[in-house]
């Protein structure tokens, strides 16, 4: 069965990316706030959580709400089950404020396991906060686990960041062994081998994906965008770039990896 994503042209290429209605600020101690929050929750850590909480929260899940009190009691209990064994990571943050309130929406990455036993999840949830007294409260949450769409589309903003970053191991661990490229300047052919390779010959300053668009047949996925990238190349020459992108994803053994990927330059 095949499904379409229109993923709202993320301008996502940095974890952290925020609405302009939030002052630097703002945005730092929001996501202190939701990082603090979550690391008390897989403690398990009732008192620290009892602080984040406020006494109006509601939690909303399908099912049935859950208030503060029901909220704590849960988060004690799944860290007791998931131990040290299981570890979740926000990132993708994306903040809006009004006022005395705040929406913060974020990708969960969560691992069980290590090695080749470990297993990978991924949802996004959706906080809303108050000030009271001053202070950052939860006033209420929802989540939702990511769909294969979800999980790609994420994966293609990852790029973004790893370029940015020049993470070899990223694109070791995330480019299929018989992954293809065809270069936007030149044209050529480029292996996964040879994409390794060039990290670090040119540095990149900017690396931003607009107008993603993400289709998904089966285990075969394409992401279609716009990636504007700047930097420094290997002679120390300035370039800026805007190229109109495919990239082609195929699951195996139940994770999804980048096969291949073309650019073409979009001219002014």
């Amino acid at each position: 069965m095949k499904t379409s994503i229109i993923a709202i042209s993320l301008g996502l290429a940095m974890a952290g990316n925020v609405h302009a209605a939030c002052s630097s600020a703002d945005k730092a101690a929001l996501e202190a706030f939701d990082r603090a929050w979550a690391a008390a929750s897989e403690k398990g850590d009732a008192t620290a959580m009892a602080a984040y909480y406020s006494d109006d929260y509601q939690g909303l899940a399908p099912g049935g709400g859950m208030d503060k009190q029901a909220a704590i009691a849960d988060a004690i209990a799944n860290a007791r089950e998931g131990g040290d064994a299981v570890v979740t990571k926000p990132d993708f943050y994306q903040i809006h404020c009004s006022g005395n309130t705040a929406v913060i929406s974020h990708r969960n990455v969560t691992t069980s396991g290590t090695g080749d036993e470990a297993e990978t999840w991924y949802g996004r949830s959706v906080h809303h906060m108050v000030k009271e007294g001053g202070d950052w409260k939860v006033l209420s949450n929802t989540g939702h686990p990511l769909g294969d769409g979800g999980i790609v589309t994420y994966l293609d903003l990852e790029w973004n960041i790893a370029e940015l970053a020049g993470d070899k191991a990223w694109f070791e661990r995330n480019l299929a062994e018989d992954y293809v490229g065809v270069t936007s300047r030149e044209g050529s052919l480029e292996t996964k081998e040879q994409l390794i390779a060039a990290l670090g010959t040119y540095k990149v300053t900017q690396a931003d994906s607009t107008d993603v668009r993400t289709n998904v047949d089966g285990d075969r996925a394409q992401v279609t965008g716009i990636y504007h990238t700047s930097g420094t190349d290997k002679d120390g020459k300035a370039f800026q770039h805007k190229t109109r992108y495919i990239d082609t994803f195929v699951k195996r053994d139940g994770r999804w990896q980048i096969w291949s990927s073309q650019g073409t330059p979009v001219t002014p």
